[in-house]
C-alpha cells in the first residue's frame, strides 16, 4: 500500500507534491510461475540431502581414520616393547661373547656376529620409534589437531637508524 501525490507538470518534479510515502511492506508473488517455484524448491532438498550424506560419509571416516590411528597406535608399543627386549638380550649376549672372546674361550668371529645383531636390534627399535612418533602425529591429526606457527622470540628488532650527515662526514666523536 502506498499513499503520496504527484504532479504533472514537470516545473514541480522536485516539489513537496512530488514525493511518495509508503507506510506498510508490500509483498510480491506470482501467482502463476509455470512450477518454477516447486523446481527449486525440489532442488534445495535435493542438494540438502547431498550435503548431508556428504557430512555423515565425512564423519564416517573420521571415526575409521581415528580407529586405524589407535589399533596401529596399540601395534607399534607391542613391537616397541618387543624390540626393546630384544636389544636388551642383544646386548648381553654381544656382552657375554666379548668376555669369551677375552679369557680366550672362543673366537672374535661370534663376537663380530653378536655385535652385528646388536646394531641390526638397535635400528629396528629406531625405526620402530620412528613409526610410533609418526604414528602419533597421525592420531593427532585424525583428531583435529592442526598446525600453527608461532615464534616465541620478542618483536624483531628496529633496524639500525641511518648515519646523520655528521656521521657521514666522520666528524662525531667516538
Amino acid at each position: 500500500a502506498g499513499l503520496g501525490t504527484a504532479s504533472t507538470s514537470l516545473d514541480g518534479l522536485f516539489d513537496g507534491g512530488a514525493r511518495t510515502w509508503s507506510f506498510l511492506p508490500s509483498i510480491s508473488i506470482p501467482i502463476f510461475d509455470a512450477g518454477a517455484n516447486q523446481a527449486n524448491l525440489d532442488l534445495a532438498q535435493v542438494r540438502k540431502r547431498i550435503q548431508i550424506a556428504n557430512y555423515e560419509r565425512a564423519i564416517q571416516t573420521a571415526f575409521s581414520e581415528v580407529s586405524d590411528a589407535l589399533v596401529q597406535r596399540t601395534t607399534y608399543d607391542t613391537q616397541l616393547r618387543s624390540q626393546e627386549a630384544l636389544v636388551r638380550a642383544s646386548a648381553e649376549s654381544f656382552r657375554l661373547s666379548d668376555l669369551r672372546y677375552r679369557n680366550g674361550v672362543d673366537s672374535y668371529l661370534n663376537t663380530l656376529v653378536n655385535q652385528r645383531a646388536l646394531y641390526q636390534a638397535q635400528q629396528e627399535l629406531i625405526q620402530t620409534r620412528l613409526a610410533r612418533l609418526s604414528n602419533l602425529v597421525t592420531l593427532y591429526k585424525v583428531l583435529g589437531g592442526g598446525w600453527s606457527e608461532r615464534t616465541t622470540d620478542g618483536p624483531a628488532p628496529a633496524p639500525a637508524a641511518p648515519p646523520g650527515p655528521l656521521a657521514a662526514a666522520g666528524l662525531m666523536a667516538r
